[in-house]
């Protein structure tokens, strides 16, 4: 397969921010969030939104990919 016609298969998705306001949580929940993204190595709205994607995946929305096309079908971080 050509590397035009691979391009063209697949349409470029644009970057946009997203803002998202603080929330209140307990004590005992911002600990569990903050061991588990020092863990993984990401940061809290990273692991955050990898989270909402993954239960977006699993209820049967589509999208390209998170913060690249395709990085959630590779498990890339």
């Amino acid at each position: 397969m050509s590397l035009k016609s691979n391009t063209q298969r697949r349409p470029k998705d644009h970057m946009v921010n997203l803002m998202l306001n603080g929330g209140r949580v307990t004590a005992t929940f911002r600990e569990a969030l903050f061991d588990a993204t020092a863990r993984e190595g990401l940061s809290v709205n990273e692991f955050c939104l990898r989270a909402a994607a993954e239960k977006l995946r699993a209820s049967g929305r589509e999208f390209s990919g998170l913060f690249n096309p395709g990085d959630l079908n590779k498990g890339a971080r």
